[in-house]
């Protein structure tokens, strides 16, 4: 028996691991694909004439599309699994690439974005419960080896502009198809483990569903706070992924491939501090990253508009290092406020994140275009500030009065 016992353990948990990479792989594809399209602004900006607010609204086409149907979908996983949802996600984006590749102009490339924003809708809530299932109890762990590659992924995006799609063209943005079709066959064989879960699962004994320790009251004030601390954090991020490269243009006058490289610098970071956020929020909770991640962020952000070109560049490391790292911490706390709805939070956190970065996105657009790209970081700095209303969240004694840790 304890034989049994010591041969099997080790391969269970190497089998969770191998989803975990997996689904993690698969983030980063999933991500590098969805990052094709930011990554060509500054072409399609001056071969189609674009003004800032209609890359605005790219962003947001792409990301609200993401906002609106995640909890959608995440609620309906919730409810009846579909193990190979993982692999349609992955063929919804690369019917997106394509049309990326072909679109002429602003409305084909806006359908391009929703076409992509499906796909990544699809994605997402599912990939998380996955993560989450294969934790073995390292909750944030899981979550931040999940997002890292996500944030990987969405990092090597300004690589792939300056060494292949700036040089090479539009057209280019076909070659990618082979990375969905990698992308296709990890997602299968994640949806055949998920699949396999499922079916054990269901042959065990049901596990009662803990409820949630706060009143409806406080959970909606949480909910709202965690909501205002998305909308800091993603519409900065989103912002600078949109426009950090036309702003290093022009108060720099660096060439379009120059500023990717400033941008990959920034994304590299931005997945650094995912992977460590969470960890760090196993051991020592997941309220304190929070505070430090977006609070931290503050002085950062406000010297940034101000410097040089090494001094911005590193300013733009540590805000990457330090704003991103709360991100699988909220994920985690946020499925911890309401137990048993697994894919409806993630859906709602991912959704919501990507919807309002996407809207800030398009107001920053807009701004830009009436009083320039550098006044819109001035004011953007200040967003880090909302990281105060973390002192309404609930503390680990609300969230779990049995004195788990949270």
């Amino acid at each position: 028996m304890t034989a049994t016992a010591t041969t099997t353990a080790p391969a269970a948990q190497r089998t969770a691991l191998s989803i975990l990479l997996a689904v993690s792989g698969a983030h980063l594809l999933n991500d590098l694909l969805q990052f094709l399209l930011p990554a060509l602004y500054p072409m399609l900006k001056e071969n189609y004439g674009l003004s800032y607010l209609q890359i605005g609204l790219l962003t947001l086409g792409q990301q609200i599309t993401a906002c609106l149907l995640q909890p959608a979908f995440g609620l309906y996983g919730d409810l009846k699994p579909k193990p190979y949802w993982l692999a349609l996600s992955m063929s919804i984006i690369a019917a997106g690439v394509a049309i990326l590749a072909v679109a002429n102009g602003f409305w084909l490339l806006f359908i391009a974005s929703v076409v992509l924003g499906t796909g990544s809708a699809l994605f997402h809530p599912e990939a998380s419960r996955v993560s989450r299932m294969a934790s073995g109890g390292r909750l944030g762990f899981a979550q931040s080896l999940f997002q890292v590659g996500g944030n990987a992924g969405t990092a090597l995006g300004p690589l792939a502009a300056a060494l292949i799609l700036l040089p090479m063209g539009q057209g280019s943005v076909l070659w990618f198809l082979a990375v969905a079709v990698v992308g296709l066959g990890v997602l299968t064989y994640v949806g055949r483990w998920f699949a396999d879960h499922q079916r054990q699962a269901a042959s065990r004994p049901a596990v009662a569903v803990k409820k949630p320790a706060l009143s409806r009251q406080r959970l909606i004030v949480a909910f709202a706070v965690i909501g205002a601390l998305l909308l800091s954090k993603f519409i900065y991020i989103e912002g600078l992924k949109s426009y950090y490269a036309f702003f290093l243009i022009e108060k720099f006058s660096l060439s379009a491939q120059e500023a990717q490289f400033y941008l990959f610098a920034f994304l590299g970071a931005v997945a650094a501090g995912t992977f460590i956020g969470g960890p760090v929020g196993d051991r020592y909770g997941r309220l304190a990253v929070i505070w430090v991640s977006i609070l931290g962020a503050l002085p950062f952000t406000l010297a940034l508009p101000y410097l040089d070109l090494f001094w911005t560049a590193v300013m733009s490391i540590m805000i990457g290092l330090i704003l991103s790292s709360a991100f699988s911490a909220m994920v985690v706390y946020a499925q911890e406020l309401v137990p048993g709805k697994v894919g409806m939070v993630a859906g709602f956190v991912f959704g919501f994140a990507f919807g309002i970065g996407a809207l800030g996105a398009a107001v920053m657009g807009g701004l830009a275009d009436m009083i320039g790209i550098i006044p819109v970081f001035q004011i953007c700095a200040f967003l880090p500030v909302l990281g105060i209303l973390t002192i309404f969240l609930p503390r680990t004694a609300e969230l779990h009065p049995e004195g788990k840790a949270a």
